[in-house]
């Protein structure tokens, strides 16, 4: 539950702890007000809060007595035909503890599940309606078969804005007594891009080994590559230094540990924001020479080799685009 929200030490999960995503707990307070709950179907990118709302509405709705009426699978461990059959089918055929009109069941990362597992959930939705409300959590919708979509309430979850992001970290950094910097939170989200739960686990992890958290502390931690070095490296290749430009990739590589697929995201995600003065149309070359590189990558390519033929198509597009001065000024 960690992953969106930050309330007092044993304190369940309530829906309003949950920042942003204002038109979604609109909706399911609507719902749970009429006490006419359908089945759910949360989608969208990790870290917004879908589980988070799932076990929210479960406390919600049961109380102290919520894991009696609950069942919680993630459903990328137990994604086949099997569990469905059994495991699910069991939970759902039984009533109710107490005065819950229903039991719920959660299956997180459902869009993992099989296809079959996921045609036998379709008729298990239709058969225990009466005593059972299914709550499905994808990042995927377009993995979760139509069927399933038709019988559900679909709710989207929205990538989280940056300031509320820092916000809440802020929040959770001042309760904590911990000491962290604007930049650090900077590059909290540098890291993050909007995935609340590894916001907040990369801010708990520096705080473990520093006592005032940093920009150099935060990368540290996680095995991130500090922005300054990937616009070195980037900057180095663009300027026609090609053996230099491949030392620095090898100590990247194999001194810091550093994946190709990482690095490669790196560079990308550091042309693309503008970090790196670049025209236009060399950005779209380099955009779709880093596809090309990255499916060899995911083929099982050698990484240094792959990541070499790139900082050579760098070196190439910068001679193109007449690099002068230091290597980021473009004519």
């Amino acid at each position: 539950m960690a992953e969106l929200i930050w309330v007092e030490k044993y304190r369940p999960a309530r829906i309003d702890d949950i920042i942003d995503q204002e038109e979604v707990k609109d909706r399911i307070k609507q719902f749970l007000k009429t006490g006419n709950m359908p089945h759910m179907l949360f989608y969208g990118p990790p870290g917004t809060g879908k589980t988070t709302m799932a076990l929210a509405i479960a406390h919600e709705l049961y109380g102290d007595a919520w894991r009696e009426n609950v069942l919680e699978l993630n459903a990328s461990d137990e994604r086949g035909i099997t569990t469905i059959r059994e495991r699910v089918k069991e939970f759902a055929r039984t009533a109710p503890m107490g005065k819950a009109p229903y039991k719920l069941i959660i299956l997180d990362e459902a869009d993992n599940m099989t296809s079959d597992a996921q045609q036998a959930l379709r008729r298990m939705m239709e058969m225990y309606a009466g005593v059972t409300r299914f709550i499905l959590i994808a990042n995927y919708v377009s993995r979760i078969i139509d069927p399933i979509q038709s019988r559900c309430a679909m709710f989207r979850f929205s990538p989280l804005p940056k300031d509320a992001v820092l916000n809440r970290l802020r929040e959770i950094a001042s309760r904590e007594g911990v000491k962290i910097t604007d930049e650090a939170l900077e590059a909290i989200w540098d890291v993050s891009q909007g995935d609340m739960r590894k916001a907040i686990n990369t801010l708990q992890a520096a705080a473990a080994t520093a006592k005032e958290i940093t920009p150099e502390v935060i990368y540290k931690t996680v095995g991130y590559i500090e922005p300054k070095d990937i616009i070195d490296l980037v900057n180095t290749a663009f300027s026609g230094d090609f053996m230099k430009a491949r030392d620095k990739l090898r100590m990247l590589m194999y001194e810091h540990g550093v994946s190709g697929t990482e690095i490669l995201r790196a560079i990308q995600r550091q042309i693309m924001s503008g970090a790196i003065n670049v025209p236009d149309e060399a950005k779209v070359e380099i955009a779709e020479t880093a596809a090309d590189i990255d499916y060899r990558l995911t083929e099982g390519s050698d990484e240094e080799i792959q990541l070499t033929a790139f900082l050579a198509k760098l070196m190439l597009i910068g001679k193109k685009t007449r690099v002068r001065g230091k290597g980021n000024n473009y004519d």
